[in-house]
């Protein structure tokens, strides 16, 4: 690691930005921003331990299906990120400070069965579709229709991957 250092911008602030929006609404953006982008990576990890436990006969398609969903958050917490730059604040980037600004409590290590590890992670979807809806109503009393959308893009993946993990915490199956 380089033991040079020039701070372009602290952790924390808010600088001006090119969408002109106002530092102080730009701020409370910010922060909702930067606690999606937090339980985001929380979300994305849990996901991923699933996908790469999962066992049983419907390993495959739960396998890929899991893969889709954290891909998924991965390019949400992406475009969060980026938000969070383009309206002048800083993302939060190190695993220290995502671990401290989400709101969502992940698995522990132990591998779990199928239906309680869906369980656990439609758990997580609700808390975080619950949060989005907080945040795009808060970015729309403050004028920032443009993160609102985005937000909202956001919820309509997560509405959608949460239904098919209902789907399959179903009793009805064909396989024995």
């Amino acid at each position: 690691m380089s033991t040079q250092k020039t701070v372009r911008q602290e952790e924390g602030t808010v600088e001006e930005n090119p969408v002109r929006l106002d530092r102080e609404k730009a701020e409370q953006i910010i922060d909702a921003l930067n606690t999606d982008l937090a339980d985001a990576y929380v979300l994305y990890h849990q996901l991923h331990k699933h996908h790469w436990n999962v066992a049983g006969a419907e390993h495959n398609d739960i396998h890929v299906f899991l893969q889709e969903a954290y891909e998924e958050v991965e390019e949400a917490a992406d475009e969060l990120a980026e938000r969070v730059q383009a309206i002048g604040g800083v993302p939060h980037a190190n695993m220290t400070t995502l671990s401290e600004a989400a709101t969502v409590e992940p698995e522990d290590e132990d591998v779990y069965d199928i239906r309680t590890s869906f369980e656990n992670d439609v758990e997580m979807y609700g808390d975080i579709i619950e949060s989005y809806r907080e945040h795009i109503e808060l970015a729309e009393n403050l004028g920032d229709y443009a993160t609102a959308e985005m937000l909202r893009e956001h919820l309509e993946h997560l509405e959608e991957h949460v239904h098919v993990i209902d789907h399959y915490l179903e009793d009805d199956t064909l396989v024995q």
